[in-house]
């Protein structure tokens, strides 16, 4: 049994806090150079062009990326032959999560209830946790954290399974072109199929930490996310939603089982800024 004291974890999550909203991941960098080839319109290749350099700026001088640094979303694996000491998990997490968005100067976005009051926290806890206990000794987390703009746009559906591929599809090209220029685009779109309303839901938020280009290992989903990537980008919503073909960089579909009755479809759409950093312990 491994011991690991708390206060590392809260170490650890103040710096991937600052760290997700300073720096652009290096895969969606290089997505976005892609793009700039790709983009037909000389207003998207130009948006495309600013977007690189506002990370290159925010990179170089250690800012924020965007101004919504977001609500805190951790992922957590919890390796099951690890004892944390020194005090809760959840309070440690939240505690790191709260000097992060101090230190870093990040912009607190979390209010205390939903549709009362809405006072601002005033340290953007408490964080959204997901805890999976895996083998090994390890902790792996992960912070994503997740902007309003692209929040607001996702979906969810409890698709009958008769509605089958195309009833997805319809689904998922729907939403993003209702969604327009609303989730800052060129956006990832993150898909879950299968499992029940709460498990469909996580599963799409969890696609959106895989680097793009990396496809579902089953290849009949990894062709569905081709597809489905191909249509979107034919919406012609474009960069920001001026226009142009690079609505979306990236389709990415997890799928779990389902209910013999029940095909539920969650969308969670992620905007350019695709932030997410991990570490380790």
């Amino acid at each position: 049994m491994r011991e690991i004291n708390v206060d590392i974890i809260t170490k650890a999550v103040e710096k991937l806090c600052i760290d997700a909203n300073y720096y652009l991941p290096q895969d969606v960098k290089e997505a976005l150079e892609k793009a700039v080839k790709k983009e037909e319109s000389p207003l998207g290749k130009e948006i495309l062009n600013d977007i690189l350099k506002n990370q290159d700026i925010a990179r170089k001088d250690d800012v924020p990326i965007c101004q919504d640094t977001g609500l805190a979303v951790v992922f957590l694996e919890l390796g099951q032959d690890v004892r944390l000491v020194g005090g809760d998990l959840n309070e440690a997490i939240n505690k790191g999560v709260s000097l992060g968005y101090t230190n870093g100067y990040l912009r607190k976005s979390s209010v205390d209830d939903p549709f009362i009051e809405r006072k601002n926290t005033g340290d953007n806890t408490p964080a959204i946790i997901h805890t999976t206990i895996v083998k090994g000794d390890k902790v792996k987390i992960v912070v994503a954290p997740k902007g309003g703009g692209s929040e607001n746009m996702s979906s969810l559906a409890m698709l009958k399974p008769s509605d089958g591929i195309e009833g997805i599809k319809k689904f998922v090209i729907n939403t993003v072109e209702n969604a327009g220029s609303n989730p800052c685009p060129p956006i990832i779109v993150g898909i879950g199929i299968g499992g029940t309303i709460e498990k469909t839901t996580l599963l799409a938020k969890k696609s959106l930490l895989r680097n793009i280009g990396e496809h579902n290992i089953n290849p009949k989903v990894a062709q569905l996310e081709k597809e489905l990537l191909e249509e979107i980008n034919n919406l012609g919503i474009g960069p920001q939603g001026f226009g142009g073909r690079m609505t979306a960089l990236a389709v990415n579909i997890e799928t779990f089982p389902a209910h013999i009755a029940s095909m539920p479809v969650a969308i969670n759409i992620q905007c350019h800024a695709a932030r997410h950093q991990e570490v380790l312990i």
